[in-house]
């Protein structure tokens, strides 16, 4: 074999390589269900009866499934959520939107008939309808999601630092 044909298969080993490494896609997401989180919000498992001030001003949190709660240590977490799919109804998510949620509160087994589905995150109607199609949305979509690293998650209870507007005066849909 020569010289260039040696180099030629270097040079081609080379090249497919360098294209497998920009082609593999990495993720650190997990893939769960989602479902409406509907009012009343308190008291809530993270915070209990204390007022609205501790919910994000956003509109943007959630309430925790079984899957991802590890007692009041979830509290104050945050997650990346992406709509990938509906579990009934085609095109119900809106492309390309990833939202990050704060978790303010648990719902367990208790709540039998939403926990049937093993539902990973119970979304306010901000974070619901911002990442899934509400015209066409079913009350489950497939979410990817992942815990955001290096943020302050500090509990914040009694501190006031979060403003949001009441959302127990918020009706289905997330409007006043």
């Amino acid at each position: 074999m020569s010289t260039s044909q040696q180099h030629l298969q270097w040079l081609s080993l080379v090249i497919f390589l360098v294209s497998l490494f920009f082609n593999i896609h990495t993720s650190y997401a997990d893939v769960g269900t989602a479902a409406l989180y509907s009012p009343p919000y308190l008291p809530t498992a993270c915070y209990g009866i204390r007022d609205a001030s501790q919910f994000p001003s956003s509109n943007l949190f959630a309430a925790a499934g079984d899957g991802i709660w590890t007692n009041d240590t979830a509290c104050g977490r945050k997650y990346l959520v992406k709509c990938i799919t509906s579990t009934s109804t085609p095109y119900a998510c809106n492309q390309n939107q990833t939202i990050q949620i704060e978790i303010v509160d648990h719902i367990g087994q208790e709540a039998s008939v939403l926990s049937a589905y093993n539902t990973t995150l119970f979304l306010s109607p901000t974070a619901f309808g911002t990442i899934a199609n509400s015209s066409t949305a079913s009350s489950y979509i497939n979410i990817e999601f992942e815990l955001v690293y290096g943020e302050d998650v500090a509990l914040h209870r009694g501190s006031g630092k979060h403003s949001a507007p009441n959302p127990t005066t918020l009706d289905a849909t997330g409007h006043p």
